[in-house]
């Protein structure tokens, strides 16, 4: 494994999402994000023709310490889980005061944001247009597409990722399938 104590640089495929020599690949199928839909029969459905993958992280392991910088390349399919938008699992950063940046590089979607006392804020994802993820704000991502939604993300090294309360607590709003485009409605799960 490479140091990365000294400069280094790593090529990345703007097209597919994929990061050259990449030390770990996080890949989510649809049976990883049972719980996460409010239409569990449409996610059985989905997950019994063949499990298809939600997203994929290409990630360098780069030290999760203080003063270092982790950066990562998130590729998320087009679909749906009955009405509702694929979507990533969402996390607060175990740290909570680390924020996280979102560079849109292909594709179409929001980046959907909740503070665990209620407040909730979408901003448009959409290549070129960069979202920024402040403190104590969980966030995920959802494609609202028919390409691959494709972000580039930067974070402080050591801010670590909560999912548990997401699991819990879930997000305020959920983006579904609309006659007319994406809508947003109120949890019901």
């Amino acid at each position: 494994m490479a140091s990365y104590d000294v400069p280094f640089g790593v090529a990345i495929d703007f097209a597919t999402g994929v990061m050259e020599d990449a030390d770990n690949v996080v890949v989510r199928h649809a049976s990883d994000l049972r719980g996460y839909y409010s239409d569990a029969d449409a996610m059985e459905a989905l997950i019994a023709s063949g499990d298809p993958v939600h997203y994929r992280v290409y990630e360098k392991a780069i030290p999760e310490t203080e003063g270092h910088l982790l950066f990562c390349m998130s590729v998320l399919e087009p679909g749906s889980v009955g009405e509702e938008f694929f979507m990533t699992k969402g996390h607060y950063h175990t740290v909570a005061d680390t924020a996280e940046t979102y560079l849109c590089v292909k594709g179409s979607g929001f980046l959907v944001m909740k503070t665990s006392d209620g407040q909730w804020a979408a901003e448009p994802m959409e290549a070129g247009r960069m979202v920024y993820a402040p403190p104590l704000w969980a966030h995920r991502s959802i494609n609202v597409g028919d390409d691959p939604l494709i972000s580039f993300c930067v974070y402080p090294a050591h801010a670590g990722h909560n999912y548990g309360d997401i699991e819990t607590e879930g997000f305020p709003k959920r983006v579904v399938r609309g006659p007319e485009g994406p809508i947003f409605l109120g949890n019901v799960a």
